[in-house]
């Protein structure tokens, strides 16, 4: 442990985040860098977590976001447009274009018809697909939750709840 923080309690070993906070404060020691504790720490557990998603489903031959594309179809009670899956996942076209066309190879997806405008296409699960996804997503959230073991459930409540008043406002700012 290092020193002891102002109210008593023992702050824990500095992580990345802090190097990083005493590099910039060794070079711009005016700048308040203290938001770099919330953003720096969730950009990083994101980008970490993204990795072990994506270690934990190259066995299944699959990559993160062909996983959250299916996810987002098996979520949905009906097909979706490649726009639909795209403001769901925050994907773009293109990007939604190459990965339909990857998991329709692999059988995982299936485009269908819109019986209105036989222009558009609907994007589906096939029952491959839905297997895939019914069988990974438990196991995802296992690991999540053990990366969550240290903490108690009003912690994990707690948590949750700060982040999405954060989350409110940097949606809000991002519609602007």
């Amino acid at each position: 442990m290092v020193p002891d923080e102002p109210d008593g309690t023992q702050r824990p070993p500095a992580d990345y985040v802090d190097r990083m906070r005493g590099d910039l404060r060794a070079v711009l020691p005016d700048l308040d860098t203290a938001s770099i504790d919330v953003f720096g720490r969730i950009a990083r557990i994101g980008a970490q977590v993204s990795q072990l998603v994506d270690r934990s489903l190259a066995p299944a031959g699959i990559s993160r976001a062909e996983f959250e594309v299916l996810s987002a179809l098996v979520r949905s009670p009906r097909p979706l447009r490649a726009s639909e899956v795209m403001s769901t996942t925050m994907l773009s076209g293109a990007s939604i274009t190459k990965l339909a066309d990857r998991l329709t190879t692999a059988g995982l997806l299936e485009r269908l018809k819109f019986e209105r405008d036989a222009r558009v296409v609907l994007l589906a699960p096939t029952a491959a697909g839905r297997e895939l996804v019914e069988r990974e997503l438990p196991l995802r959230l296992d690991r999540e939750w053990h990366l969550l073991a240290d903490l108690s459930p009003n912690e994990v409540h707690d948590l949750a709840a700060l982040l999405r008043r954060v989350s409110e406002r940097v949606e809000a700012a991002a519609r602007e």
